[in-house]
């Protein structure tokens, strides 16, 4: 019994934010690949990264391999996290739970997708977690702030986020 509040705090961790839905019809083959993060939340895991990557692939076990990837200038090195992904229920729902450290999971929730899956807007379990992530490293203006502006309507700190530095395209 003594292990209930933890068992708890585990499970909410793979729960949907208040207002937040996840999109129907996603299509994991087609959100598979490289992403480029755009802007975020900032959080420990990811501070003081830019030129920050997600790459997707499919796992033999019908899961997703996470390899995140960013540059630490304040070290001139790379950081890489590697996780594995799956859907916590329907595979045509965009809500998955994600871990990077053994049995702890926490919610994957894409909660905009553009019909073309050129850009996403994603969530964790709770308000602290926001990424606006994209095929290409840069976005347009308009996107932009139409990633502001839907996540301010669902009460997101926005005024908190981190634009990433990423290199120009070539």
């Amino acid at each position: 019994m003594r292990l209930w509040p933890f068992t708890l705090l585990l499970c909410g961790c793979v729960g949907l934010p208040d207002q937040v839905q996840p999109v129907g019809d996603f299509e994991a083959e087609r959100y598979l690949g490289t992403w480029y993060e755009i802007a975020r939340l900032d959080h420990s895991f990811e501070r003081g990264l830019s030129q920050v990557t997600a790459r997707y692939e499919r796992r033999e076990d019908g899961g997703i391999r996470v390899l995140n990837r960013g540059y630490k200038a304040a070290k001139d090195s790379w950081k890489e996290a590697e996780g594995k992904a799956y859907f916590t229920g329907e595979t045509d729902t965009g809500h998955l739970k994600v871990s990077f450290f053994g049995p702890f999971y926490a919610s994957y929730v894409v909660f905009d997708l553009d019909p073309d899956y050129q850009w996403a807007y994603v969530a964790g379990y709770s308000k602290d977690y926001l990424w606006l992530l994209a095929r290409s490293p840069v976005l347009s203006a308009e996107q932009k702030q139409h990633f502001v502006d839907s996540a301010r309507a669902l009460d997101f700190p926005v005024d908190e986020l981190i634009w990433v530095e990423q290199p120009a395209p070539r």
